[in-house]
């Protein structure tokens, strides 16, 4: 059973930053390609950011390209998600995705963490 848990939303300012972390329980965290998602009040959850195994390839929303950057350590299980530069449209509660490769579905799903950017 993979378990993920999401810390480090808050209220920032707009142009502010925000570090998220997504600690991931099991052995196999190494073995899963990871993501982070996003869902706004009233809108559909949206994808944001995700990262390979070996943290060698990376793929970005264009609305947080060049904004945002994932990045993982292996040796703590830890995904994370580096926002600056951010903006009242980035509000939302993030949520941190696991899955085993890019032809399944994400399997596993944190609780979610509030990030709200005050203009």
């Amino acid at each position: 059973q993979v378990q993920l848990v999401e810390s480090g939303g808050g209220l920032v300012q707009a142009g502010g930053s925000l570090r998220l972390s997504c600690a991931v329980s099991g052995r196999t965290f190494s073995s899963y390609v990871m993501g982070w998602f996003r869902q706004a009040p009233g809108k559909e959850r949206e994808f944001v950011a995700r990262i390979h195994r070996s943290g060698g390839r990376t793929s970005y929303a264009d609305s947080v390209k060049g904004r945002f950057t994932i990045s993982r350590d292996n040796a703590k299980n830890t995904v994370y998600l580096q926002m600056n530069s951010l903006k009242p449209e980035d509000t939302a509660v993030y949520y941190c995705a696991a899955r085993s490769n890019d032809y399944v579905e994400w399997g596993y799903w944190g609780q979610g963490t509030q990030v709200t950017v005050s203009s």
